[in-house]
């Protein structure tokens, strides 16, 4: 120590709270560890400072002898005339800017929770805590017995100058519902109800039911069928990402035509059942269209009436060549329309 002392005074070296210094690690101990950077005094990383995570000893950062890293000077001990450094100053501010740079792309994490109080529910989520309204989650009664347990989340607010963290479980599970894509079955609730249709909250997304896919037999006025509230399965009939657009449907989901006025718990019970024929149907559509370029390319095309009569019925439309090659618009209104 004196030989190292003797070294460090034939430097000047000054440095202030804040700046970030390259030091190595010469001694350590359970306390924490003694760090050269180039002072006339070592620095000190306290074992609090060591990492955003409790640790026992630094040894479990793999700061030993010889290892050089990077260190935030955040005191200065006036009684030993010693600078304090920091790794977890470090980590925290690069925590910060990683969840800021996710809620920017939009990105869904896990998050463990830690506790629970009258406003919602404290979790940890990439190294920092973060709180998650009631509103945006559905844990259930007993929050108590969530502790531990993961949940998908999406940051809804981040401001690391008033150090608040907010997230989202609804929205994140929103994402994982509708990225199943057409066809597929996802839980909701009727928002509120429009006169040309019901905007349903996917859980923390909204869809659109419009009136025309409420049912096959028709509707007048869709204050008697839905009320805000009301819990139903819909099926995403089609999805506009950049004008953030998800259509639904519970008139696919009908085993025969007006079931969703007059038994929508059969509805509900063979939506899935439904559905499943459905995509079924639309991978018949998309093989034909399929063929149907071939055709075309080849000099000669015709989707054939046969095939529309199979999959549409008495609906299906009279156009023979909706399904053409670079049409996603006619190709999306034919799926609506004939199935």
């Amino acid at each position: 120590m004196e030989e190292f002392e003797s070294a460090l005074s034939k430097y000047d070296y000054s440095c202030e709270m804040g700046d970030v210094v390259k030091g190595t690690v010469f001694v350590a101990d359970a306390t924490g560890a003694f760090i050269d950077i180039g002072a006339k005094a070592p620095a000190f990383l306290p074992l609090s400072e060591a990492s955003l995570h409790k640790v026992k000893s630094v040894d479990e950062m793999g700061l030993y002898p010889g290892v050089r890293d990077e260190f935030a000077i955040i005191n200065e001990d006036d009684k030993n005339g010693r600078m304090i450094v920091s790794l977890r100053k470090l980590q925290y501010d690069l925590a910060w800017e990683r969840v800021r740079q996710m809620q920017t792309e939009d990105v869904t994490v896990k998050g463990t929770i830690v506790s629970a109080n009258r406003g919602g529910i404290v979790v940890m989520t990439e190294s920092l805590r973060a709180f998650l309204p009631f509103s945006q989650t559905t844990p259930g009664k007993n929050t108590e017995e969530w502790v531990g347990k993961e949940l998908p989340l999406k940051f809804i607010e981040v401001d690391e100058e008033q150090t608040r963290l907010v997230v989202s479980n609804r929205k994140a599970q929103a994402e994982s519902q509708v990225a199943l894509g057409i066809g597929a079955v996802v839980l909701g609730t009727v928002q509120s109800v429009k006169p040309y249709g019901a905007f349903i909250d996917l859980g923390g997304v909204n869809g659109l039911l419009h009136i025309s896919q409420v049912s096959h037999e028709r509707i007048t006025t869709l204050e008697n069928v839905f009320q805000p509230g009301d819990k139903l399965k819909v099926m995403i009939l089609s999805q506009d990402r950049e004008r953030d657009r998800i259509s639904l449907s519970t008139k696919k989901l009908e085993p025969t035509p007006g079931d969703m006025l007059r038994n929508p718990a059969l509805v509900f019970e063979k939506a899935e059942e439904m559905a499943m024929s459905f995509r079924q149907r639309v991978a018949q559509a998309e093989a034909a269209a399929r063929a149907e370029e071939a055709q075309f390319e080849d000099g000669s095309f015709g989707l054939g009436s046969n095939f529309l009569s199979e999959i549409g019925g008495s609906n299906a439309p009279e156009q023979t060549s909706l399904l053409f090659p670079g049409a996603q618009t006619a190709n999306e209104d034919f799926l609506s329309r004939t199935f």
